[in-house]
C-alpha cells in the first residue's frame, strides 16, 4: 500500500469523506488533506480530520509552490473543484477554469515529478446538456422517465453509459472537468502514470453544505428542517426533473477499492452513480423530506430553465459493476435520512451555513 496519499480538496465534502474512509481502510498510510478552505463550511471538517489522524495542509491547487510544499505522495486523489454547474454564467469563469483545469494540471505535474498514481473524481456533467435534453422521455405523475430505444448511443431506460457522445456544449463547469479528463489521459500515456477517472453522478450525504447551485439533496433536507423557501426551477416548474444520487459512503467504498488495486483500474474511465434505483425527482425528494423532517413546505415554481439545466440524468453504472462488482448499497431514502440525522446532531454548527 502507499506510504502516503494526498487528497486535493481534502477538506471539502467529498475530499474529507474520502480522507476519513482511507484512514480507516489503510491505517499504515499517511493521509494528507490539502485544501484552501475557500468554500464555506470546509473549515468544520478540520476537527474531524485531525481527530482521525489525517494531516491537513493549507494550500491552493492553483499554486505549484503550495503543492510542492506538501509531503510527497504515492497516490494523488484529485477532488478539488469549483463544483457548481452554474459557475461562470453572468460573470467571469476565471476562478472556475483556473481551479478545475489549472489545479488539475498542477496536481498532474506533481504526479509526473514523483511518479505518483492519479485518481480523478470527474462528473456526469461531462455529457452534453443539449443532447441529454433531446432524449426521448415520457412525463409521469411525479417524474420524467427515459424511454428505451433511444437513437443516441449510450442512452437507454437504464440511464447514460460511458459511450454517450461527448460532442456539444455541456456547461462551463462540465467543460473544465472534461478537459481535465483529457489531460489526465494524456499524462498517463505520456509519462507512464497509472490513472483512473470516475464520472460521478450527484454525490450526497452528511457534511455537504448544500446551496441553490450545488448540493441539492442537502439543500432540500435543510430547507425542510429549517422551514426555508424552495423553488422548482425549470422544465415547467413542477419538480419532475430527475437525477440519481450517490451516497458519499458508496463513493468512498469505490475509491477505497480503487486505491487498493490501482494496477487493476489503471486507464479506466467509469461512470459511478446511484443508477436507476438511486434516482428520484425533486417532487419525490420533497415527499421524502416531508416524511423525514415532519415539516411540509409550499414549494414555489420557476418554469424557465437556467443555463445547462438537465431534464433527466441517471447513471448507467453497469460497466463498473461488471468490471469489479461495485454497486451502490444506499438508496435515496438512506441518503436523505442520513443528512437529516447529521443536521439534527450538528444543528448549532451547520445552521448558519445551511440557512445563509
Amino acid at each position: 500500500m502507499y506510504e502516503r496519499i494526498l487528497i486535493a480538496g481534502g477538506a471539502g465534502f467529498v475530499g474529507s469523506s474520502v480522507a476519513l474512509a482511507l484512514r480507516r481502510a489503510f491505517p499504515a498510510s499517511e493521509i494528507v488533506a490539502f485544501d484552501n478552505l475557500r468554500r464555506r463550511g470546509s473549515e468544520l471538517n478540520l476537527p474531524r480530520l485531525a481527530a482521525a489522524g489525517v494531516r491537513f495542509v493549507h494550500g491552493d491547487v492553483r499554486s505549484a509552490e503550495d503543492l510542492a510544499a506538501a509531503p510527497l505522495p504515492g497516490l494523488i486523489i484529485e477532488a478539488s473543484a469549483e463544483p457548481s454547474a452554474q459557475a461562470g454564467y453572468g460573470g467571469s469563469p476565471e476562478y472556475l477554469i483556473r481551479t478545475n483545469l489549472g489545479g488539475c494540471f498542477e496536481c498532474l505535474e506533481l504526479a509526473r515529478r514523483h511518479g505518483a498514481d492519479f485518481l480523478f473524481l470527474s462528473t456526469s456533467r461531462v455529457y452534453p446538456a443539449g443532447l441529454l435534453n433531446g432524449l426521448a422521455y415520457r412525463e409521469d405523475e411525479t417524474r420524467f422517465t427515459l424511454l428505451d430505444g433511444q437513437s443516441v448511443p449510450g442512452a437507454s431506460a437504464a440511464g447514460i453509459a460511458e459511450d454517450f457522445p461527448l460532442e456539444g456544449a455541456r456547461s462551463l463547469y462540465g467543460m473544465t472537468k472534461l478537459a481535465a479528463e483529457l489531460m489526465v489521459a494524456e499524462y498517463g500515456a505520456a509519462y507512464g502514470l497509472r490513472t483512473v477517472i470516475n464520472r460521478c453522478g450527484v454525490i450526497a450525504g452528511p457534511w455537504q453544505m448544500g446551496k441553490t447551485d450545488q448540493g441539492v439533496a442537502a439543500l432540500w433536507v435543510a430547507a425542510h428542517y429549517f422551514r426555508r423557501p424552495l423553488d422548482y426551477i425549470g422544465f415547467g416548474g413542477a419538480g419532475r426533473q430527475v437525477r440519481d444520487m450517490l451516497h458519499i459512503d458508496d463513493l468512498c467504498d469505490l475509491v477505497t477499492l480503487e486505491a487498493g488495486s490501482m494496477e487493476r483500474f489503471a486507464g479506466r474511465v467509469l461512470n459511478a452513480g446511484g443508477g436507476m434505483a438511486g434516482s428520484l425527482s425533486l417532487r419525490e425528494m420533497t415527499a421524502l423530506c416531508e416524511e423525514i423532517t415532519g415539516n411540509r413546505l409550499e414549494i414555489g415554481s420557476c418554469p424557465r430553465e437556467r443555463p445547462a439545466d438537465i431534464r433527466i440524468y441517471v447513471t448507467d453504472h453497469r460497466r463498473l459493476t461488471e468490471f469489479c462488482g461495485w454497486t451502490p448499497r444506499r438508496g435515496p431514502r438512506a441518503v436523505l435520512a442520513d443528512i437529516g440525522e447529521w443536521i439534527r446532531a450538528e444543528e448549532s454548527f451547520v445552521r448558519p451555513i445551511l440557512t445563509a
